[in-house]
C-alpha cells in the first residue's frame, strides 16, 4: 500500500528544489528551441519516470539494506547536504547540436534523462526512497513535483520567472531538506 505521507512529502519536496534547477531551465530552452509543448512534456514525463524508477528502486535497496544509526546519519548527512546544494544555482545546459533531427520529444527525453543524473531532484529521489522505504510513493511523488514545475516552464515559459521569486525558493527548500535531515538523525 502506498504511503501518503512519502508520496506528498517526495512531490513538495522535489517541486520546491526544481525551481530554478537546470532541468526546469532546460525545460525553457526547449520550449522557446521547439515550441511545441506536448511532445516536450512527454519527454520530461517519461525521462523523470525512468531515472526516478532507477533512483527510487536504488534508495529503496539502501534503505533495506542499512538500519540503525547508520542509516539514520546517511540519510540525515544527505538531506543536509541537499539543503546546502539548494543554495547554489544551476545554469541552464545547451540542447544538442543534433536537435533538429531527433525532435523535440526525443531532444527532451535524453536531454531531461542525462541533465537528471546525479542532479539534486534525483539524489533527492534516492535519499526519500532510503528514508520512506516506499519507492513506488517516493516515484510518483517525485515524478508529479516534477511536473509540476515543468509542465508551466513549459507551457508559460518565460511568464513563470517574473511570477515566481527564486532568490526565495531556495531558502525554502534547503530550510525543507535541513528539517528532514534532523528529523532523520534525531530518529
Amino acid at each position: 500500500m502506498l504511503r501518503v505521507d512519502a508520496f506528498l512529502f517526495s512531490a513538495l519536496a522535489v517541486a520546491v528544489a526544481e525551481l530554478g534547477d537546470k532541468t526546469q531551465l532546460l525545460a525553457f530552452v526547449l520550449a522557446a528551441r521547439f515550441g511545441k509543448p506536448l511532445p516536450i512534456v512527454m519527454g520530461v514525463l517519461l525521462a523523470t519516470l525512468g531515472n526516478h524508477a532507477l533512483a527510487g528502486m536504488l534508495g529503496a535497496w539502501l534503505g533495506e539494506g542499512w538500519h540503525g544509526p547508520w542509516l539514520r546519519f546517511a540519510l540525515g548527512g544527505s538531506f543536509l547536504a541537499m539543503a546546502l546544494w539548494l543554495l547554489v544555482p544551476d545554469k541552464p545546459d545547451a540542447p544538442e547540436a543534433q536537435a533538429g533531427r531527433l525532435g523535440p520529444f526525443l531532444v527532451t527525453l535524453i536531454a531531461f534523462f542525462v541533465a537528471e543524473m546525479g542532479d539534486k531532484t534525483q539524489v533527492a529521489t534516492i535519499a526519500l526512497a532510503a528514508h520512506y522505504r516506499q519507492a513506488a510513493a517516493v516515484v510518483l511523488g517525485t515524478t508529479l513535483g516534477m511536473m509540476a514545475v515543468n509542465v508551466p516552464s513549459v507551457l508559460l515559459g518565460r511568464a513563470v520567472l517574473k511570477l515566481v521569486p527564486l532568490r526565495l525558493t531556495r531558502p525554502v527548500a534547503a530550510l525543507l531538506f535541513v528539517a528532514l535531515g534532523t528529523a532523520a538523525m534525531l530518529g
